[in-house]
């Protein structure tokens, strides 16, 4: 279901969702046009969005999640989620949402995993239990580490496998628990 078809269904006009999200007409406009593609949209953007027409964020880029995005593009779009939800908000509805295992269902593991480790990290930070729902999965690990593509831009720049192994180093140890080389989640523009 696009957003159009949401509108609809609400019997909502563009203007009144961009006064409840508090998103430009602008965008709403350029997204209903199909000018920009929902999935390229931040995750704040998205959650204001979900939030106003009170679908989860998963409804709005339904039709879109066939066409993966960069994984770079992704494991933002999840770190501004957690910016704009707070911590606990987001593990809420992470897993309320069954997010983790629609995207194993998918195939899309980096994902999956990136989700997972998020959430982890962020009850370990703020001395919540983990969710037990994910056993299973804390064990799946990637063959070759996974690193920022700015991680491997530096090396190629350097010729060296320094900035890899100092990132390694630095890594998040949830993140690192399935070789996703991540150092840094709360510094998000």
């Amino acid at each position: 279901m696009n957003i159009n078809d949401i509108l609809a269904k609400k019997q909502m006009t563009k203007s009144q969702l961009s006064k409840l999200s508090r998103v430009s007409t602008t965008t709403i406009n350029d997204i209903c046009k199909g000018k920009v593609n929902i999935k390229n949209c931040t995750g704040e953007t998205l959650y204001k969005l979900a939030r106003a027409l009170n679908v989860d964020i998963e409804v709005l880029l339904e039709e879109a999640m066939d066409d993966r995005i960069a994984f770079q593009t992704y494991k933002n779009n999840v770190c501004h989620m957690v910016k704009s939800l707070g911590d606990f908000e987001f593990i809420k509805d992470v897993v309320r949402s069954n997010r983790i295992f629609s995207y194993l269902e998918r195939g899309w593991n980096q994902e999956a995993l990136y989700l997972l480790a998020m959430v982890d990290y962020l009850c370990r930070e703020n001395n919540v239990p983990i969710y037990d729902g994910y056993e299973n999965l804390r064990g799946l690990r990637f063959k070759e580490p996974i690193y920022a593509n700015g991680v491997i831009t530096l090396s190629i720049l350097l010729n060296s496998d320094e900035p890899k192994k100092q990132s390694m180093e630095e890594a998040i140890p949830e993140f690192r628990r399935h070789n996703i080389i991540e150092a840094e989640v709360r510094d998000v523009a």
